[in-house]
């Protein structure tokens, strides 16, 4: 039986979540995992550790071939972590989840 993604028990422990009005708080430098909403309502997964540099190449063009013809691009949601290889994990995980799932996660459900 193929595993959910969205409930495979994988635990993970962020050192904040941002969300929301707590957006404006972002980290300088920090390895983080976040979400955008791109101008057609559709979300994109990544991973960084400059976030406010990686929003900016996103919204040049620069930052992935998928939000590149869906300009401009903003967080919705954000965790950061100890290290890039969680953070890298983290993305992985959440690009696997479903819309429903990504919803309740940026939501705080």
């Amino acid at each position: 039986m193929a595993k959910n993604p969205e409930t495979d028990g994988k635990a993970f422990c962020p050192v904040k979540v941002y969300r929301g009005e707590s957006l404006c708080e972002i980290p300088e430098e920090a390895n983080c995992v976040y979400i955008v909403e791109c101008r057609d309502g559709s979300y994109y997964t990544g991973w960084t550790n400059h976030p406010e540099v990686r929003l900016q190449a996103h919204n040049e063009g620069r930052g992935a071939k998928y939000t590149k013809s869906r300009r401009p691009v903003h967080f919705i949601y954000m965790e950061t972590y100890e290290t890039k290889e969680e953070a890298m994990s983290r993305e992985f995980f959440i690009k696997r989840m479903k819309r429903p799932g990504k919803e309740k996660l940026i939501a705080g459900s």
